[in-house]
């Protein structure tokens, strides 16, 4: 994963399945990765990371074709 950059970070697992499933229909690998502690799931935030060359591709597409 030292290739991987994060791109979004959300505490609702759905907004950052959704960003992949939007990514991934570019044609960008994604990832979600849980960053919430395991006990009680209260803390922390889900993180989606893309490939060091596709960050700039990644980033203009969440920023303009998705909203919540």
């Amino acid at each position: 994963m030292e290739n991987w950059v994060k791109v979004f970070e959300d505490a609702q697992q759905v907004r950052a399945e959704i960003v992949k499933g939007v990514l991934t229909a570019q044609d960008i690998p994604a990832v979600v990765l849980s960053k919430k502690e395991t006990v009680y799931q209260v803390f922390g935030t889900y993180e989606v990371h893309v490939k060091r060359e596709d960050v700039l591709t990644a980033t203009n597409v969440i920023k303009n074709e998705i909203s919540f």
